[in-house]
């Protein structure tokens, strides 16, 4: 998957207002996606380590592999979580500003 592209600003770029919040919001949408992407990845590991994933054998695994594979996908929804505050926050400044802006 390519990387989508902002135009750079520089003087022959003019972005209004309304602009400006659109590519903010699209960013937020840009960063959803790529951690909906984590997050399915996290699923997979569970489902191979399980042996559960279109019929992989993960050969022998041990409780202890278990536990770590689930304690590397609890420290990384962690991390997400923390993540999505972030962007709800952004978001919610995002729509504001563009509230604000029609008044």
């Amino acid at each position: 998957m390519s990387m989508p592209t902002i135009p750079d600003i520089n003087p022959d770029i003019n972005i209004d207002r309304k602009d400006a919040i659109n590519i903010i919001i699209a960013s937020i949408a840009m960063e959803e996606l790529a951690l909906a992407h984590i997050l399915n990845a996290e699923g997979e590991k569970i489902q191979y380590v399980l042996g559960t994933l279109d019929d992989k054998d993960p050969g022998e695994v041990t409780i202890c592999d278990i536990m770590a594979v689930n304690e590397s996908v609890r420290k990384t929804l962690k991390d997400v979580i923390k993540t999505e505050m972030l962007l709800q926050f952004k978001l919610e400044d995002a729509l504001e500003l563009d509230k604000n802006g029609d008044e």
